[in-house]
């Protein structure tokens, strides 16, 4: 029998380079907030509101999305979802006023959501659900790739070469959609089904209809709602879902807000998006370490509260008001270190649940994203809306190191 996992790694690539397009332009906004606050007039509120619309997306859409997703598969998702922000971010580039940039920026968040849960569907398709952690691994660091890229190439060279943000966003954007075209083609040429494991094999067949759990999955609203059911009466889903909340809350608050925060402290504008490209290089070092150790030590839910620790310590040093410079950077870079731990934890131990398994994975991620995307719209506008009220960004941090202590107590709970 032929090996394909080298053809398997090779779609993965492709799909994490997806993720890596979408955060450039998700956070492209973050690195030019000072820019576009200006061009734009927009108020704290209003900045808060912009940086966290995104997430914001995902509470309304994100149970469909993945429960589309788990129907169509995620090569279809994956390709649509890229036409969807790309076009939205050419669009943002002739933005004039908050409105329109807000309409656009919900348009990326449609098109984010089949991103964040095709790619554990890949994975889901492609691997074994005990050898997930590192291709889980591989695409989340495409995500960091896109956030670092768009701060350190975006804002620092692109830029300044390019002229503004306008012009880095429209290019951007129709290199996404110069992407999507050609992931789209890659996909029709691909055997796909020649690349399932068996895994995956068992669960379309419960989807097409076999067996008790086939029973779970009839077409329509009575699949969405029945899967729902088994998802949402899954005690590991319910703290599972914590864990969600408190690490988009974490996350999208520091990626959007860290590079201002710095600012406001005195920072040099180059030297802020820096040290916010450390704090997404710190996340990819917890990506790249923190699952591999949850495999050695046999306890997913003992390393995930250990990372909600982390990040409780991490925020404390950033919150308090004094800290020198070098301490604020060393507490941005263990969050970062804890977060990106969390990333694909979150995104595989659904697949791990006895009572959801690789059949509910698009479900259970859209379970988890749904409500925790509450949390990862809460990050940035608290922090923001806060800043308006207090003229300080402690208080918003603050929340987000008390926030942590909840990961804390869910994670020592889940059942894996």
């Amino acid at each position: 029998m032929t090996d394909r996992t080298p053809l398997r790694y090779a779609l993965l690539g492709l799909g994490s380079l997806a993720y890596t397009c979408l955060m450039f332009v998700w956070f492209s906004v973050a690195a030019f907030l000072t820019e576009i606050v200006a061009a734009l007039s927009l108020s704290p509120t209003q900045a808060g509101l912009l940086t966290g619309a995104v997430p914001l997306t995902y509470v309304p859409v994100a149970l469909f999305a993945g429960y589309l997703t788990d129907r169509i598969g995620p090569y279809r998702a994956i390709g649509g979802g890229m036409l969807l922000f790309g076009g939205a971010q050419v669009g943002r580039a002739g933005a004039t006023g908050f409105p329109a940039m807000l309409a656009l920026t919900v348009v990326v968040g449609l098109g984010a959501t089949t991103i964040t849960f095709g790619l554990p569907k890949l994975v889901s398709e492609l691997f074994p659900t005990d050898e997930a952690g590192l291709p889980s691994s591989i695409y989340v660091l495409g995500s960091f790739a896109g956030i670092a890229a768009a701060f350190s190439i975006g804002k620092g060279v692109l830029g300044p070469l390019l002229g503004g943000w306008r012009p880095v966003f429209s290019l951007s954007g129709l290199v996404v959609l110069g992407y999507a075209v050609l992931w789209l083609v890659v996909v029709r040429l691909v055997p796909l089904d020649a690349l399932r494991v068996a895994d995956a094999e068992a669960a379309a067949a419960a989807a097409d209809g076999g067996g008790e759990a086939g029973a779970a999955t009839v077409t329509g609203l009575a699949s969405l709602r029945r899967n729902l059911g088994f998802v949402f009466g899954s005690r590991g889903m319910r703290l599972l879902v914590v864990v969600g909340v408190v690490y988009l809350l974490v996350v999208h608050g520091l990626q959007n807000w860290l590079a201002t925060v710095l600012e406001a402290r005195g920072t040099g504008a180059t030297l802020a998006a820096t040290v916010t490209t450390g704090f997404v290089a710190a996340e990819a070092v917890g990506t790249l370490a923190v699952p591999p150790l949850s495999d050695r030590l046999g306890d997913r839910g003992g390393v995930v509260a250990a990372c909600g620790g982390v990040c409780a310590l991490g925020m404390t040093a950033l919150a308090v008001p004094g800290v020198p410079f070098a301490g604020a950077v060393l507490g941005a870079l263990v969050v970062g270190v804890g977060v990106g731990g969390l990333s694909p934890l979150v995104r595989l131990i659904p697949a791990e649940l006895e009572d959801v398994g690789p059949a509910r994975t698009g479900t259970a991620v859209g379970l988890v994203f749904a409500v925790g995307e509450l949390g990862g719209f809460l990050g940035p506008f608290l922090i923001g809306s806060l800043f308006g009220l207090s003229g300080s960004y402690a208080p918003g941090l603050a929340v987000l190191a008390v926030g942590c202590l909840a990961a804390v107590v869910a994670g020592w709970r889940l059942p894996v």
